[in-house]
Parts: structure tokens; C-alpha cells; sequence
């Protein structure tokens, strides 16, 4: 039987190829994932490691606010005297006093760099080596030389190289508000990950350094460098000793790095989960490929296992050599796959890059664990789906032998089946329908509503056969009706076994349904953010800080006498604790206000609102019981100080001014270094269409103010769901490959199965033309029927799981993107067509005498 099993193995290398495509892709997906979490995970950690190498002993001080300070507040414990003290202490060598900050530049045409992601833009003071010298050995000279002065600037080379920057050049930048300028003295080289993952890094003498970040005399961290027999562990102890109480501590560097290590796994971990995810996905669909592979084989070799079973071999037997030629199947497609995931996992990291993941370069990393999951997974997937199929070859009687090759399925086992099919249906949407009547608590909603579309899915995959008949009925009347004799055998032909039309059918209806789901939520999610990204506000721009630090309040003159600008009203925003609820205070003149926006009150009104009285946003009422007229005592920071208010008002929730709104004078004092968050700006009837470069040259041109139009706010809240819809679309993409290739294989082995009859066919009239095109159209008729199956339970699933957002998304509502739809339907057209190549040129190439001999 062992030979037995191999000789089908490789007597159907033709047949199997499309199954071990399934196979091999899946595991590809597997094993490439693995291999880049692994890769991605020790490139940081190098990286790291490498940025930790000089550092034998660190003291790091927390930062101290002083919410007198002014915009300049920021201070630590870390003073010039603790300096020498470390210094001081027996067994260190040396001692490097670090200033930290972050500042964005501007590039020669005077465009932002990386102002969306500031935190990556780094700046730190260039700190020559006590031993002599004048070069830092944290970053090593690309050219030219280090900051010696107040107007000189380092940058990395490469966002230098990016910047257009030279030596000599003038370089602007910001770290907080208004621009400022320096000259490009030199570049460096580094291995910091927040750099070389797409962010800068600018390099400042260090008085320079305090004067922009802290104050004279202060520093973030002290790096220790100690002698080659010291214990790091021991010093770090002896240094913690000396330094102040509170907001100091110091660490070994292997400490350092240990932690490091464990962040970057957890960093790391969610995103391998993710991909595996899909990876399971693009397994299960490959399921039904080869469990219908191994059903048609079966099928096809019953006259062969009819006649095994009458010289002897016994029912266990024929399983065993079944699920042994799926191993042997399983085992060189998950080899060819795992290299296959080589591929993905070198290629992975650039193209989620060139989504701004920003991860690091570095070599692979294969492990054992990886290799031995890939082929475990792989053999495990083919065993398991060929199971079924082998447990029906084994109840074939030897008298079969004589019957035909084609049995009709038992009425018994279809009755089951659309019964259980039944069941699961209506058990997930029920269960959705209650999902959707749900309030927005996405963590109470979320498991049944997983569970809801497992159910639905699965439930729909039973059913298929039994949804087949009227869905194939019907494209079969237009195929009839269009292509005539061609297009009624092709009906025919794909209703002849409604089980094997319904699980190819299936491999595309799962890809497409997760599609569709994701495509129906992200547009209706989009469109919500867009109402609600400028509902109810008027204005014509938004002026904020690309690095959410603020603006000073002093800027909002300067705005309102740009020409053009009629009204700009300063925004300020804090905290409010009401009732143990906490919200977003808005601040703002309620006069001005209502010139930039149009609040709907349901009770009070702007005019309502003044010093000690705030209205709020119904949800935020609702919440607390709170209505107009109501006193209360609530905290307008994140202390204990509580501060007696009035209910002026309440309005309808809006995105654009939070959850409550008070006057200016209130709430500046308790917002983040007394700044303002925005400055809304309408412009007069004959402002230009260029009044966003005017205020943004009015403001010193800094690279961190962002001038938005109402259409600019509405991509910046929408982007990211774009974003992340077009990667969804690329993973699930590999489920729908995996289904093309069920519908190429089953094509194949149809026309195999129908050799006689394709003869006969030949014989009585049909000429290639015709059998290509009832083959093309059998194609067809079951892609359409997967897709539109895809499309409905998707639209199903994204409208009743709609209520999930129902908490962030206020205006939240179902819409349904059309030309995405549609496009998704041709896409299963176009599948049905390009699936048919191969099958439909095999079949119209049979010769007539040889195919009607066929047995």
C-alpha cells in the first residue's frame, strides 16, 4: 500500500500541482511570516545594542515641569554638580552628560521633514570624547566636522542627502514654535532605529542644546564609561547611591539592553500575530482545494480502489494510503514553500516601508522552530483536509469495481448537510442582528461578533451546494441564452456535482468576503471621519503644531492681520473630570466662536457661556445626568483641585471642539505649558486661494506649523484607514490566489474526468472553438457564483458589525462603495476567465478517437 501510495503521487504530478501550489503558498505565508518576526526583531535589537555599546553604567533623570516656567519649563535633577560627582566615583573612566529634545527640519524648498512623525526627529548635543579630541564617538564623522557654536547644526548624511543640505548650507528647523536657522558644519553616521527607520537626527553644541531643550547647567542622561575588570552591575549601585532622591536612577548598559530586548519582542509580536492571521486564512481556504482535490481523485481511482479492496486490502489501508500520499504532498510542497517564504520575508519589510512602518535593515534569521512549524504546518493542513476524502475512498464495496465512476451524492448525507448548514447560518445571523443592535461597547461586542461571522461564513460554505442550484441556474439562463449550446453545457456541467461547483466556489467566496467586509467598513468608517472632521466647524483653516507641542497665544494676532483673514479665534484644550467622567474642555471666546462654528444647542446657548459656566456635549451630559441650569464641582486638570461650575448649556457632540466648552481664560491655565491647540481662521470673501502660506509665512514659516484647509482635514483623518485597507487588501490578496487555483484545478481534473464525454462531443459536431468556450464559461459561472456569494455575506457582515464603531464614530453609517463592488465582481469574472486557460486548451487539444476510448 506504501507503494501504492507513491506510485498516485507521482502517477498525478499533472493533477496535484495546483494542490501543492495551495500548499506551498500557504506555507509560504507561514514560514515567511515567522522568519520576518524573527528578522525584524534581532535588526532592532543589533540596532540598539549597537546604539548601547559604549554605555557601561546610564543615569537617566525624569523631566520636571514647572507650570510657572513659562514656555521654557522643562528641567531636571541632572545638574553640572552630579556630573562631577559621578566622575569622581572609583572605577569610572569616563563620563558623557546627554541633552535630549526633538527638532524638525525644514528642506531646501522649505518643506517639513518627517512633521507628522516628530518623535522621530531627534536632536541631542555633539559631545567630544574626554580622552582628546574633537569628534563624539556615538556618531562617527561622514564629513565635515561637530556643533562648536550656536549657529552651527550636524546632521545625519542621509536625511541631509534627503534635505538637499550640503556643507556651508543654512539649515531651518523647530523644536517648538518659531524657526530657526544654523550652518551645516557636518554630517554623521548612526545606528539609532528611530533614525535609520525614516526619522533625523540634528546634533547642537551643548550649551546649545539646554538653551533649546532645557536650562543651562541640566541634563537628560549622564552615559558612564567604566574600566574593562569594572562590575557595571555593582557601580550602577554605587552611582544610585550618590544622586538625588526622586527622578534620578541609574542602570547597567546590559540592564538597558535586557529591557530593550524584551520592548522590541513585545513591539514586534503584534504585528507577526497579524500576519499569521492572514496566513491562517490563506491555510483555510487552501483546505478546500485540497480536500476537493483528493475528492475528484478518489473519485476517479474508485474502479482502482474498488479492486485493492477485492485482492485484500482492508478499509484501514486504503485510508492510510491516502493520508500518506497527502503527507508525502504536504511534505514537498511545505519544503518548496518555505523557501518560497524567504522570499516574502526579505521583500515584506520594503514593502510595509513604503508604508512608513519604518523598520530597520538586517539579514534574515532562520530558525529551527521556524523550519520545523512550515513543514508541520503544511503536512498537518494536507493531511487533515485529505481525511474526509479518504474515509469515503475507504467505504468503497469491491462490487463497485464495475459501477460507474461519477457517484450521485446520498440524499441522507445532503440532508445533513444542509441541515447543520442551516443551523450555522441562522445561529451567526442571529447573532450578528443582536451585534447590531448593540451600543457602541466595542470590548463587550466584539467576541459575538467574531463569533457571529465565523458562523455566518461557515454556515454559507455548508449551504453552498445547496445555493449553488438557483445561483448557477441562474448565470446559466444568460450563458444559454448568449453562447447557446456552449453556454447550456457549461450550466450543466457546473450543476452536475453541486458539492465540488460549491467548494471551489468556496476558496473564492472567503477571500472575497473579508474583502468585501473590509472595503464596506472602511468606506462607511470613512466617510464618518470625514463629516465628523469638520462637522459643525466653518472655518476655512486650522493652524495647530505638526508636533502637537502648541502654540503660543501670542501668534494669534499675527494671524488675524494677514490680509485675507477676517476672524481667527485661539483654541486652547484641557481635561475635565465631571462626575468621574472625563472629557476635552475647549476654550474659547464664545463670541468668536460662533463665527468658525456652527454649534447645535439643544438647550442654552453660546451666549450662555462665561467665566465659571461651560456647556457640554449631550453625550458627556448623558453620561454624567448633568442638564442646563446644574452645578457642579469638576477638575479642570488631572489634580485634586476641584472648581464649582455651571451647566450653561448643551450641545450635540461634535469631533471639531470635544466633549465641553468654556471660555479661553478658564482653561488656558490648566492646558500643557499654557499653549494653545489651534487657531481656526476664516477667511474674507476675497482672500486668495494662497492665505495657508500667507499665515504660515506671517508665523516665521516654522517647519512645525500646520496650516490645514477644510479638504486637508478630511484626508488627515481619513489617510490612515486608506492606509491600512490597501495593506488588508495585499494580505488578503493570497487567499484569493490560492482560490484561483482551486477553480484551475478543479477545471483540470473535470476535463480529465470528462475525457469520453468531451470526445463524444467532439465527435457529434463541437468544434475546439465550442469546447473552449464551454469550458470557459463552466469557469466563469462558478467564479461568479463564489464572488457574488463573497460579496453578499460581506456586505452582511460590515453592515450588522457596523455598531462596533457606533462608540467613536457618532455619525457612523453603512455605505456601500459601488464601483468597488462591481470592480470586485469582474475581478471574479476575470478570474473565471484566466482559471479556464489552461483547462480549455487541454480539453479542445483531445484527440476525438483516443478521447472517446478513454475509460
Amino acid at each position: 500500500m506504501l507503494r501504492t501510495a507513491l506510485r498516485n503521487v507521482f502517477a498525478h504530478k499533472a493533477r496535484l500541482i495546483m494542490t501543492a501550489l495551495a500548499v506551498m503558498l500557504g506555507v509560504a505565508f507561514v514560514s515567511g511570516t515567522l522568519v520576518f518576526g524573527d528578522s525584524v526583531a534581532k535588526s532592532l535589537r543589533d540596532a540598539s545594542a549597537a546604539n548601547l555599546q559604549d554605555v557601561d553604567v546610564s543615569v537617566q533623570a525624569e523631566s520636571e515641569f514647572d507650570p510657572d516656567g513659562g514656555p521654557d519649563d522643562r528641567s531636571t535633577k541632572l545638574s553640572d554638580d552630579v556630573v562631577r560627582q559621578v566622575r569622581g566615583v572609583s572605577g569610572v573612566t569616563s563620563v558623557r552628560a546627554v541633552v535630549n529634545g526633538n527638532a524638525t527640519l525644514a528642506d531646501q524648498d522649505g518643506r517639513p521633514l518627517n512633521a507628522d512623525t516628530s518623535w522621530q526627529n531627534l536632536a541631542t548635543n555633539y559631545v567630544p570624547a574626554e580622552s582628546g579630541g574633537d569628534r563624539d564617538t556615538r556618531y562617527p564623522l561622514h564629513d565635515g566636522r561637530g556643533p562648536q557654536s550656536r549657529d552651527e547644526i550636524a546632521l545625519d548624511h542621509e536625511t541631509a542627502e534627503r534635505a538637499g543640505y550640503a556643507i556651508g548650507d543654512t539649515v531651518r528647523f523647530a523644536t517648538e514654535g518659531p524657526a530657526l536657522t544654523a550652518k551645516l558644519v557636518g554630517t554623521v553616521d548612526t545606528d539609532d532605529p528611530r533614525v535609520t527607520a525614516g526619522g533625523s537626527l540634528a546634533l547642537f553644541d551643548t550649551a546649545t542644546a539646554q538653551r533649546l531643550f532645557l536650562k543651562p547647567g541640566q541634563y537628560d542622561e549622564l552615559v558612564v564609561g567604566s574600566g574593562p575588570d569594572s562590575d557595571d552591575h555593582a557601580l550602577a549601585g554605587t552611582i544610585d547611591r550618590l544622586l538625588p532622591d526622586g527622578g534620578v536612577k541609574a542602570d547597567s548598559g546590559a540592564q538597558l539592553a535586557a529591557e530593550q530586548a524584551d520592548e522590541i519582542a513585545q513591539s514586534t509580536k503584534w504585528l507577526t500575530q497579524m500576519l499569521l492571521v492572514f496566513a491562517g486564512i490563506a491555510l483555510f481556504v487552501g483546505v478546500f482545494i485540497i480536500a476537493n482535490t483528493f475528492t475528484m481523485l478518489i473519485a476517479q481511482r474508485s474502479r482502482e480502489t474498488a479492486l485493492l479492496r477485492a485482492v485484500g486490502a482492508s478499509r484501514r489501508q486504503v485510508v492510510r494510503a491516502v493520508l500518506i500520499e497527502a503527507g508525502v504532498l504536504g511534505l514537498l510542497a511545505s519544503a518548496a514553500g518555505f523557501t518560497l517564504g524567504l522570499g516574502i520575508a526579505t521583500v515584506l519589510p520594503g514593502l510595509l516601508n513604503a508604508s512608513g512602518a519604518g523598520l530597520p535593515e538586517g539579514s534574515l534569521v532562520i530558525s529551527t522552530e521556524t523550519l520545523l512549524w512550515s513543514v508541520a504546518v503544511g503536512v498537518g493542513v494536507t493531511v487533515l483536509a485529505a481525511w474526509l476524502p479518504s474515509r469515503k475512498a475507504a467505504r468503497i464495496a469491491p462490487i463497485e469495481a464495475l459501477s460507474t465512476v461519477d457517484q450521485a451524492p446520498a440524499k441522507r448525507g445532503l440532508v445533513v448537510r444542509n441541515t447543520l448548514g442551516g443551523l450555522l447560518t441562522v445561529l451567526g445571523v442571529l447573532l450578528m442582528l443582536y451585534v447590531s443592535a448593540q451600543d457602541g461597547d466595542v470590548d463587550a461586542n466584539l467576541p459575538p461578533a467574531m463569533l457571529g461571522s465565523v458562523l455566518t461564513m461557515t454556515g454559507m460554505i455548508v449551504l453552498a451546494p445547496l445555493l449553488s442550484r438557483p445561483l448557477v441556474n441562474l448565470a446559466g439562463a444568460l450563458t444559454s441564452r448568449l453562447f447557446g449550446v456552449s453556454g447550456k453545457l457549461a450550466k450543466e456541467n457546473a450543476l452536475r456535482n453541486p458539492r465540488r461547483t460549491a467548494a471551489t466556489a468556496s476558496a473564492l467566496m472567503i477571500g472575497l468576503t473579508l474583502i468585501t467586509g473590509l472595503s464596506v467598513a472602511g468606506a462607511s468608517a470613512n466617510e464618518a471621519i470625514q463629516k465628523e472632521a469638520v462637522q459643525d466647524l466653518t472655518a476655512d483653516y486650522k493652524v495647530s503644531n505638526a508636533a502637537y507641542n502648541g502654540i503660543e497665544p501670542g501668534l494669534t494676532p499675527k494671524v488675524a492681520a494677514v490680509d485675507g483673514v477676517d476672524t481667527a479665534v485661539p483654541v486652547a484644550s484641557g481635561s475635565l473630570n465631571v462626575r468621574d467622567s472625563f472629557g476635552t474642555l475647549a476654550g474659547a471666546d464664545p463670541r468668536q466662536l460662533g463665527e468658525v462654528a456652527d454649534l447645535h444647542f439643544t438647550s442654552g446657548s453660546l451666549d450662555d457661556i462665561g467665566p465659571g459656566k461651560i456647556a457640554l456635549s449631550d453625550k458627556l451630559a448623558d453620561e454624567t445626568g448633568l442638564t442646563a441650569g446644574d452645578t457642579f464641582k469638576g477638575s479642570l486638570d488631572y489634580g485634586d483641585t476641584q472648581t464649582r461650575l455651571t451647566v450653561a448649556g448643551v450641545y450635540e457632540q461634535t469631533r471639531a471642539l470635544d466633549d465641553a466648552l468654556g471660555v479661553l481664560a478658564d482653561v488656558l491655565p490648566h492646558t500643557d505649558d499654557r499653549k494653545l491647540d489651534s487657531i481656526l481662521v476664516r477667511a474674507s470673501g476675497d482672500a486668495g486661494s494662497d492665505l495657508d502660506q500667507d499665515i504660515r509665512e506671517a508665523l516665521g514659516n516654522s517647519p512645525l506649523i500646520q496650516v490645514q484647509t477644510r479638504d486637508q482635514l478630511t484626508k488627515a483623518e481619513s489617510g490612515e484607514i486608506d492606509t491600512m485597507l490597501n495593506m488588508m487588501y495585499g494580505l488578503l490578496g493570497m487567499a484569493v490566489v490560492i482560490g484561483v487555483l482551486g477553480v484551475i484545478n478543479t477545471l483540470a481534473m473535470s476535463v480529465f474526468e470528462r475525457t469520453r464525454e468531451i470526445g463524444l462531443l467532439r465527435a457529434i459536431g463541437l468544434d475546439d472553438r465550442g469546447v473552449k468556450q464551454m469550458v470557459r464559461l463552466e469557469s466563469v459561472v462558478i467564479s461568479l457564483f463564489g464572488a457574488a456569494l463573497g460579496i453578499g455575506t460581506g456586505i452582511f457582515l460590515a453592515w450588522t458589525g457596523g455598531s462596533l464603531t457606533g462608540g467613536s464614530l457618532t455619525t457612523y453609517e453603512t455605505v456601500l462603495p459601488w464601483a468597488r463592488l462591481a470592480l470586485f465582481l469582474l475581478a471574479g469574472l476575470a478570474i473565471g476567465v484566466l482559471a479556464a486557460i489552461w483547462p480549455a486548451r487541454r480539453a479542445a487539444r483531445l484527440n476525438t478517437l483516443q478521447a472517446i476510448s478513454a475509460q
